[in-house]
């Protein structure tokens, strides 16, 4: 029940894809300082009203580009200087509630759908040559190409908020740059396609319906209706209500975007205690506090965390589980900078496999597997942890993407589309891929530049020297249809005889040893 360790890394802002104007530029040696001022010359040049007639402009300008991160000035094209004071409405308005989140959609060209400069004379179908395919052809279709901007409070599954939201409208996202500022503000602009015509006023209004079909998102509910949740499973809890006077906290070990997680003690045992924080209580924070009690009193599994109880009396709300020595894979893997043999690998998969199967077989689709939520005990037992956002497979309905992290996330997920386990099975083959590997995956990439490219088909590079049985399941595992992913009870069966293979070797490397030593101490 450790907080995600990799939680930070997906909620910076950060732009998600390559600058659109000055990056090389910028890389060569022009200082921030130029930068601005030529953006600033530029606005006077076109005869921007703000810029030539408000004499504070300059200043407000500066304030502007402090409130973002310094990828923000890459990011900005001195040819569209314009988009700096679009952006800097767009921000003032969002300081109003009664307007969040705040938006601004622009048309910004016609794309030809049918040439693929990534064609050449032998992979056309015809023979043709690039050239030919840029003449002039009767059967060509544009699609317009649209420019939607938002601002609103930032907070964490945001981004998920807001494509969720463009998906639901048809809405197809090619590019997103996605800043945060320093007074907690977010700035998000997406590149789409999907909207079947140039003119803004329809898309506008049909992204102003769906905010509105969602708009106790938007703002935040209140503590009372969050309680309210909470409580609506009071009466399921019952003998699992926690004594608060007899829990001991001690000192805070992590924390997450709505609560804090801490070591303590509980009628003598070491437990670990989530902590919902009050200023963060709202009503999709009540109704995942409520979900996870309620999934975490129903399993009892070896390689599943072992819940002890819960406090959901307000206004403290906790949840206690045994605590876990160990830590989570994602610091053992990448903050130990630990790298494992077949043997110590294969052993970790199948506790998490056994763990998974059996969430499964009880109908319970995780939702977020990861290293950060995949916790060890004293002894180096992986056992299955973090609930929040699980669901019961059969509690009506589809279940929706909102959920998970981007870097793990299985491609109809983020899609937006309807699934089943079978997701949890692809962030199954992202975590396989860490253990072979040691590395974050997509490391080189923003969270969202990866969705973006797992949703097109990108997979993580496969590792060198990894076992071929090892890299045909991980492949399997990450295919782009669902029902061609094994289940983990199949998963289980291979990564037995694998095991039984290696072992019947006989060949312990130092290297492997080393490993093993690691997970002892």
């Amino acid at each position: 029940m450790e907080a995600g360790a990799d939680e930070a890394i997906e909620e910076v802002g950060e732009s998600s894809s390559p600058p659109r104007g000055i990056g090389i530029a910028c890389g060569g040696g022009i200082a921030q300082s130029d930068i601005k001022n030529e953006i600033f010359a530029r606005l006077v040049e076109n005869g921007i009203e703000e810029a030539v007639s408000n004499p504070h402009f300059k200043d407000q300008l500066d304030a502007h580009f402090s409130r973002l991160p310094p990828s923000y000035l890459v990011d900005v094209s001195i040819d569209r200087a314009e988009d700096v004071v679009l952006h800097q409405k767009i921000l003032a308005e969002a300081e109003d509630p009664e307007k969040r989140p705040a938006f601004h959609v622009r048309f910004m060209k016609l794309e030809d759908s049918n040439f693929d400069v990534r064609k050449t004379t032998e992979d056309t179908e015809d023979g043709t040559n690039v050239a030919d395919a840029l003449s002039p052809r009767h059967d060509v279709t544009y699609v317009p190409i649209h420019e939607i901007t938002f601002s609103t409070i930032d907070k964490p599954k945001l981004l998920s908020q807001l494509s969720a939201l463009l998906s639901d409208i048809g809405l197809n996202i090619r590019e997103a740059h996605v800043f945060s500022t320093t007074d907690g503000y977010s700035l998000d602009v997406f590149v789409v396609d999907g909207w079947h015509e140039e003119d803004t006023d329809g898309l506008h209004k049909e992204l102003e319906a769906a905010i509105a079909r969602n708009e106790g998102s938007w703002s935040g509910s209140s503590h009372s209706s969050a309680a309210e949740k909470i409580l609506a499973v009071q009466p399921k809890v019952g003998e699992w209500e926690i004594d608060k006077r007899l829990l001991k906290m001690e000192e805070k070990i992590a924390s997450g975007s709505c609560g804090d997680l801490y070591r303590g003690s509980y009628l003598g045992e070491d437990v670990a205690i989530k902590v919902l924080r009050s200023e963060h209580l709202n009503e999709t924070v009540g109704a995942e506090f409520a979900q996870e009690v309620m999934i975490l009193r129903e399993v009892q599994h070896r390689n599943v965390v072992r819940f002890i109880g819960a406090c959901m009396k307000p206004p403290h709300f906790c949840i206690v589980t045994e605590y876990l020595s160990g830590g989570n894979l994602y610091d053992f893997l990448h903050k130990h900078h630990n790298t494992l043999e077949l043997p110590v690998l294969l052993k970790l998969a199948l506790d998490i496999c056994r763990g998974m199967d059996y969430l499964h077989r009880n109908n319970i689709v995780h939702r977020d597997l990861k290293t950060a939520n995949l916790l060890m005990d004293n002894n180096h037992v992986v056992k299955v942890a973090d609930f929040g956002v699980a669901r019961f497979q059969n509690q009506g309905g589809d279940m929706t993407a909102e959920t998970g992290t981007y870097r793990w996330m299985a491609p109809e997920v983020i899609n937006h589309q309807p699934y089943d386990h079978k997701a949890d099975i692809f962030s199954f083959a992202i975590v396989l891929w860490e253990l072979a590997t040691s590395k974050i995956p997509y490391d080189t990439m923003t969270p969202l530049q990866a969705a973006l490219g797992v949703r097109q088909g990108m997979r993580p590079e496969p590792p060198e020297h990894a076992h071929p049985g090892l890299l045909d399941l991980m492949q399997r595992c990450w295919e782009t249809a669902p029902p061609k992913r094994p289940s983990f009870s199949q998963i289980i069966v291979e990564l037995e005889e694998l095991l039984k293979q290696v072992q019947e070797t006989g060949e312990t490397s130092k290297q492997e040893t080393d490993a093993s030593d690691k997970l002892e101490k």
